[in-house]
């Protein structure tokens, strides 16, 4: 049977998933679409300054109603835009198509105002940058590249002029290229060194955690664990020269009980160093149990062992051992079965006795071991099953499945309680 490690999950995916990752990026966009809304603003306020001045409408071609009436429309989807920027499921979409509605605004001025060698035609590379702001990709070229040949009034090209035109356009469209692609560029490596440093904080904490539990082994070790072994040597010194058989009994258990504790104190040391192998760990407890309290226990190990978060991990080792526990205080079994079957996404594990079992129906108060245990499953998406009845023993199955080492609250079973009838 191979062992079981724990083994630390991919930072770089921890980032991704991280959701203060989304919020991050949902922040950075509602920031630029709010400088787009502002630049709209202000290329309105120009607008109705040029439609002041009659040689400026002539310039501009906005001689007629439609000019004017375009502009009430832009100033209302820009407002409306600004409104609905920070709703997570249309902000982003409607900024999109307001930002094409521009485009359809700047080709009609520009169709109107001699072409591609209109003054309004600067505009467009503007709203090219907002387009490859807000959605840093190679296809925020799209619109702007679609918008040129429209602009260019391309029956142009068949005159006298037209390779001039074609020029225009030409050089229109390789600015537009320069400029999505230093966007697209730069907000790559902004994301790329955003999300290294998310890594490197999370690789320092990971470090500072590492470096804080070796700190506490070490206390611990030197200070509990040195006060327990002293204990043992004194029980076992006490025993030896005492001559009554009732102290001899309690130095006994005392012993043992410290035993017990030394054994805990290890396992604990082993956890918080992550050099803690889950399937050591339950042949170590069954063992122990089987030389502990002189009762057989058998363990029972099917399939390869999948990758298990800590928790998880920790999880089955604690089921397993308040279940033994509970046995030696109560069940007064002369058997028990332990069975783990693994599978690919968890585990299945029975733990049975032929104990005088009990009525979990009514189950004694401030008695938590079977809520602890349905507790410690929940955490990790677990479902406990507890079988018994007075006379015919015991049974309690653990099932741990869809983990892969990510284990979370929401995959979370119910736990069950159930009795033969």
């Amino acid at each position: 049977m191979d062992t079981l490690q724990a083994r630390p999950s991919n930072p770089a995916n921890a980032v991704r998933r991280d959701p203060r990752e989304s919020t991050r990026r949902h922040e950075r966009f509602v920031v630029r679409a709010q400088a787009l809304f502002f630049a709209r603003v202000a290329f309105l306020v120009l607008g109705f300054g040029v439609l002041l001045v009659a040689e400026w409408r002539v310039a501009v071609g906005a001689t007629g109603l439609g000019t004017a009436a375009w502009a009430v429309v832009a100033l209302g989807y820009s407002v409306t835009n600004y409104l609905l920027v920070r709703n997570q499921k249309y902000g982003q979409t409607f900024t999109f198509a307001t930002l094409c509605l521009d485009l359809v605004l700047l080709v009609y001025l520009i169709s109107h105002s001699g072409g591609v060698r209109s003054p309004v035609m600067a505009a467009q590379l503007v709203f090219t940058i907002f387009f490859a702001l807000l959605f840093p990709s190679t296809t925020a070229l799209i619109p702007p590249l679609l918008a040129l040949p429209v602009a260019a009034r391309v029956d142009l090209m068949f005159k006298a002029d037209g390779w001039t035109d074609f020029f225009y356009l030409f050089w229109y469209a390789a600015l537009d290229a320069v400029l999505v692609y230093v966007m697209v560029y730069l907000t790559g490596r902004e994301e790329q060194q955003t999300t290294e440093i998310a890594r490197l904080e999370q690789e320092l904490k990971a470090l500072a955690v590492v470096e804080e539990r070796n700190r506490l082994a070490r206390e611990i070790h030197d200070g509990l664990g040195a006060a327990l072994s002293g204990l043992i040597i004194q029980a076992e010194y006490a025993g030896s020269i005492s001559r009554e058989p009732a102290v001899k009994a309690e130095l006994k258990e005392l012993k043992g009980a410290a035993e017990e504790a030394i054994d805990e104190l290890r396992r604990a040391l082993v956890m918080m160093r992550n050099d803690f192998q889950l399937v050591p760990a339950l042949e170590n407890v069954c063992s122990t149990f089987k030389a502990r309290h002189k009762l057989p226990c058998d363990l029972s190990l099917r399939g390869n062992p999948p990758r298990l978060s800590n928790e998880a991990q920790l999880t089955i080792f604690r089921i397993l051992q308040e279940s033994l526990t509970n046995i030696s205080k109560h069940a007064n079994a002369r058997k028990v079965t332990v069975s783990v079957n693994f599978t690919v996404d968890g585990l299945t594990m029975t733990v049975a006795d032929d104990g005088k079992g009990f009525d979990i129906r009514n189950t004694p108060q401030h008695h938590y071991g079977l809520v602890n245990m349905r507790e410690r499953a929940r955490k990790v998406g677990g479902d406990v099953l507890v079988e018994s009845e007075r006379g015919q023993g015991t049974t309690v199955t653990l099932m741990l499945h869809g983990l892969n080492g990510e284990a979370t609250m929401e995959a979370a079973i119910p736990v069950r309680y159930t009795a033969h009838k």
